[in-house]
């Protein structure tokens, strides 16, 4: 699943796809939760739209979550303490369920 383990942080992989027009989750891809952010990739704003979209999910303060890595790719991994394999499951299955 799209959910790793990752220096005994639980992490979630992320592939971006940077200037869409709205910044929500497009579907799972390769393993990985393809995320559509309206943000272009200049000046960390995309990074800025991906934590800020994943802490409001998660419902966590965005200086709770660490990109570990990828900051320079479309592949990332997001990373937190605040939260485990079960919880973060269960809150991608609430969002995806709902759209």
């Amino acid at each position: 699943m799209c959910i790793v383990e990752v220096k005994q942080k639980t992490g979630l992989k992320v592939f971006v796809q940077p200037k869409a027009s709205k910044t929500k989750i497009v579907s799972i891809h390769d393993d990985m939760v393809k995320l559509a952010v309206a943000a272009p990739p200049v000046d960390g704003k995309a990074n800025k739209e991906v934590i800020a979209f994943f802490a409001r999910l998660l419902q966590v303060k965005k200086s709770d979550l660490v990109i570990a890595s990828g900051a320079h790719s479309r592949r990332k991994v997001l990373v937190s303490d605040l939260f485990d394999r079960d919880m973060l499951r269960q809150k991608l299955s609430d969002y995806i369920g709902t759209k």
